[in-house]
Order: C-alpha cells, then sequence, then structure tokens
C-alpha cells in the first residue's frame, strides 16, 4: 500500500492504494509502438510504486519472432528511454517477471503455445493469479482473438471466488452503430459484460477524473452548474502533428470515428453528467448514460449549419512548410476524410435546457491542447457605470487537460488604477506544480484499476451504443450528399473560418486556448 503524504482527510486517508492480487497480464501486439512507450513504461512505474503485487507477470504475444531474453531486452531499453538513472538491479527484478510467445492470432498452436506459458509463469503464483489479456491489436481482429481465447480455456472464468479473467479492448469501438453491435455480439459470445473493459485514455487522466470532485465535492461549483448561471461549454481536443504513420487507419476512419465518438463525448458526459447516488463504477455509469441519451439529435436537413467538417491544407509554420492532408503518404489525392470537426449540440433535460455545448477537434492546429472551457452569463446588471453589463468579462471555469494538466478560473478584480479600473484575474492551477511533478500516465491508472476490478473509468457498451445512435447518421448524411461541403484550414491555424461562423451566429466566439 503507498500513501499520499498530502492528503487531507482528517479521518483516514483515501489517497492510499492497494497493490492487486497476483496476476499474469498478456499483452497481444506486445512488438507494437503502444507497448512500448506506454503500457511498459506505466507497469514499471507501479513497480516503482510498489503497486504490483511480489508475484506478476507479463507474457508478450506477437507475430514477431523472438525469445524470452529478446523481449527482456526490448522492455529494459523502453524503461532506460522513459525513466533517467534508474538502477540496473530494479529493471533486472522488473525483468524477471516478463515473458514472451509468438505466433499468428488466428492459429490454434499460438493458443497452445500461449496456455503452456501461462501455465508455467502461474507455477511461480502456487497457480492462483489472476489473466488480463489486453489487445493492442487492430479492431478487426478482435472477435478472433477472444473467440480463440475461450476455445482454449484461457478466459473463461472458473467457479466463484477463484481467479478473474478479463480483456482490455482500444478503440475503435467499431465504425458506426452496426458494427458496433455486431463487435459486441461477438465478445459476448465468449464473455460477460464484466470481463471487458473497454479503455479511453482520457479517462485516466488526472484532470478528466478531476471533474467528479470538482463538480461534486465543492459546494462552490454545483449550484451554479446550470442554465441559469451558464452561458456555454466548449470542449476542445487539437493536435499540432498531422496523421503521422497511420494514414492506413485514419483515412478510413476520419476525425469523428477518431475523437468524438470516444473522447469528446466522454468529457461531455463527465461535465454534464447529474449526481451519481455514490462514487460506484456503475451508478457513475449509469448517470453517463442518461446524459447521452439526453442529447438532442440532429435533424437531418440542419447536419451541415451543426457540424463543420474539414482538412489542412498546406502552410509555413514556425518557418518548416507542412503539407496538405491530400499530400500525405499514403492519402488518395481525392480523399474526402475530415481532420477537423467543430458541432453544436443542446441537451434535452432541466439543468441544461437552452446551453449549447461547442465541441471542436482537430489535426495540425497551432498546438497541442486539450480542454474544457465553462463560460459563465454576462452579470444581469452594471454598477459600475459606464461599464454595461456586456463590456465586462465573463467568468471561465477551464479544466486543461493536455499537455498541463490542471485548471484555471478568471474573475474580474481591480486593477492599479482609476477608480474603475478592472481586468481579468486568472486563478490558476497546475498538477505538476502543487505536487512537485508530473501526474501518473493515463495509462497507469487504468491498468491498475483493471487489476482490481473497477471499472469506473472504462466505457460500458450501453454508452457506446448510444453515441454511436447519435454520430452515425451524420457520417451516413457526409457520405450520401456530395453537396455538403468540405472547408479546408491552413497548418498551424485554429481551423476553419466556417467553424468560426457556426459559433458567431449564437454570438460567440471560440476561447484561444
Amino acid at each position: 500500500m503507498t500513501t499520499d503524504q498530502n492528503c487531507t482527510s482528517s479521518r483516514q486517508c483515501l489517497c492510499s492504494e492497494t497493490a492487486p492480487a497476483p496476476f499474469v497480464l498478456v499483452i497481444f501486439g506486445a512488438s507494437g509502438d503502444l507497448t512500448y512507450r506506454k503500457l511498459i513504461p506505466s507497469l514499471f512505474n507501479l513497480f516503482q510504486r510498489d503497486l504490483l503485487p511480489d508475484k506478476f507477470s507479463i507474457v508478450g504475444c506477437a507475430r514477431t519472432v523472438m525469445d524470452d531474453k529478446a523481449f527482456r531486452k526490448l522492455v529494459s531499453d523502453s524503461i532506460r528511454e522513459k525513466f533517467k538513472n534508474i538502477p540496473s538491479k530494479m529493471i533486472e527484478v522488473f525483468c524477471e517477471g516478463v515473458f514472451y510467445t509468438h505466433g499468428n492470432y488466428d492459429s490454434d498452436e499460438t493458443y497452445s503455445a500461449l496456455s503452456s506459458k501461462i501455465s508455467d509463469v502461474e507455477s511461480r503464483h502456487s497457480g492462483f493469479a489472476g489473466r488480463i489479456f489486453y489487445l493492442s491489436v487492430p479492431s478487426t481482429i478482435y472477435s478472433e482473438i477472444v473467440r480463440k481465447l475461450a476455445s482454449s480455456g484461457l478466459s473463461p472464468e472458473p467457479s466463484e471466488g477463484q481467479p478473474y479473467r478479463r480483456v482490455i479492448i482500444e478503440k475503435p469501438f467499431g465504425r458506426d452503430l452496426q458494427s458496433s453491435r455486431q463487435l459486441e455480439k461477438e465478445l459476448k459470445e465468449h464473455l460477460l459484460e464484466r470481463q471487458i473493459y473497454r479503455i479511453d485514455h482520457y479517462l485516466g487522466k488526472d484532470t478528466v477524473q478531476n471533474i467528479l470532485m470538482l463538480r461534486f465535492a465543492n459546494m462552490i461549483f454545483e449550484p451554479l452548474w446550470n442554465n441559469k448561471y451558464i452561458d456555454n461549454v466548449q470542449i476542445t481536443v487539437a493536435e499540432s502533428i498531422g496523421i503521422e504513420h497511420r494514414a492506413g487507419y485514419f483515412d478510413k476512419s476520419g476525425l469523428l470515428r477518431d475523437m468524438f465518438q470516444n473522447h469528446m463525448l466522454e468529457m461531455l458526459s463527465l461535465v454534464a453528467m447529474e449526481p451519481p447516488s455514490s462514487f460506484d463504477a456503475d451508478r457513475v455509469r449509469d448517470e453517463k448514460l442518461k446524459l447521452l441519451s439526453s442529447i438532442k439529435a440532429w435533424e437531418p436537413d440542419k447536419i451541415s449549419t451543426e457540424f463543420v467538417r474539414a482538412q489542412y491544407r498546406e502552410a509555413i509554420v514556425d518557418g518548416n512548410k507542412q503539407q496538405s492532408y491530400t499530400e500525405e503518404d499514403a492519402v488518395p489525392k481525392d480523399s474526402k476524410t475530415e481532420t477537423f470537426v467543430a458541432a453544436r449540440l443542446f441537451i434535452n433535460n432541466w439543468r441544461w435546457n437552452g446551453v449549447p455545448f461547442y465541441l471542436r477537434a482537430g489535426k495540425r492546429l497551432r498546438r497541442r491542447v486539450s480542454e474544457i472551457a465553462v463560460t459563465f452569463k454576462n452579470i444581469p446588471h452594471s454598477i459600475f457605470k459606464p461599464l454595461m453589463p456586456e463590456d465586462i468579462h465573463q467568468n471561465t471555469l477551464v479544466l486543461n487537460v493536455q499537455p498541463e494538466e490542471g485548471f484555471a478560473l478568471s474573475i474580474q478584480a481591480k486593477k492599479p488604477g482609476g477608480k474603475l479600473c478592472m481586468g481579468d484575474l486568472p486563478m490558476h492551477f497546475s498538477y505538476r506544480d502543487f505536487f512537485q511533478g508530473e501526474p501518473p500516465d493515463a495509462y497507469e491508472r487504468l491498468l491498475l484499476d483493471c487489476m482490481l476490478g473497477d471499472s469506473t473509468l472504462f466505457i460500458r457498451n450501453d454508452t457506446i451504443d448510444i453515441s454511436w445512435t447519435l454520430l452515425t447518421p451524420i457520417l451516413e448524411r457526409w457520405a450520401e450528399d456530395p453537396s455538403i461541403p468540405l472547408a479546408s484550414y491552413p497548418c498551424g491555424s485554429w481551423g476553419p473560418l466556417e467553424a468560426d461562423a457556426m459559433i458567431g451566429k449564437d454570438g460567440r466566439k471560440w476561447r484561444a486556448p
């Protein structure tokens, strides 16, 4: 158990975390980038924090041919690249629990070899260990792997009270409503809902988790969290990079599928949902479902006015030429895939009636930033003549998700000078500054929660279903109606002018992050 010395509870430390019971974590796609860039560093940091049990094993599984020794070398290199000045002995101890097997994912021999490997390593745990299967592979082969795990006897759960069997899957959870439901059907043929952990790494970020703390542990905000006091909410997820080496995936997916169906709607649900009766996983996810079900569906003839889609085009950014999307390697010259989406939506319930939510996400924007900005209404009357209510800046609460996690509140205050000299006073909190270091990586939080059986920060299938129900008509309309425009925007900007015009019709502007 580890304890946070900054815990302020007067009764007990609620910051303490307990190491899980012995487990075997099998990573399918272990030769891929996610394993070395995120999963291994996260697991090692849990190990450093004494949040892994004495008996644990990590088994890599991929098509790449290598033995335990070669895989341990790659794991060791990944750790050294992420963490500086780590004693070699600590890495060696960690790698003692690291193993590898290889083979094709559709081959029975692969699962036979994997079963033997797991049996060998479980003998180190006296035969008692939970199993987690992490599918870090293309979503098109989720069903095949899950079917093989079941037929080989690796994933079925033993009798009650025996070690668990869990499967973690990454997005995308389908391409539309039909494919999502088909994937769910195939998974449920071999797994129970409690065994499936659908991961969205955004939900593992401290600032995203802090939305619930900010709202429901502070009396100062929740009474104001409604349409009487809030003017609008803006959610921005901006990336300065392009599609990198993901053209094969991204051009078939597009920004709406890649970001809106998961990250954007998940953050929206946390910001806008009603208070759950407890911090229990299903109670929290019940309220998220209710919120997403309350989003007003877009009428077909208004899709082109409520959504703006666009592609980035060539521009000079910081003295360097950045090419258009259609000039990227492996992207068709006539591609109509969107790299930017802006949308306006409303929530049909008492709390949010009439409050617009503006969402935008895109690639090759000015800088990398993810934030949620809650803008409060103008004061109803100004006593500071000749200033009118609209002359006084609105208060804004900004939750910074990345790259620097924290939040800021802007208020109006007296400035040195004349009697009516007034200006914005930013009150800023940074996790890095306050806690003297970087917050844990999101995957670290989520991996530990899965080991502990806590599904609060994982996505339940019914919320995936409702999000696809909302967005599939948009995708179908874009595919079927060539008259719906595809705008463009220069690399290094904040998006197309059409997005500015969309929010401008409401008399508002996008916040400059």
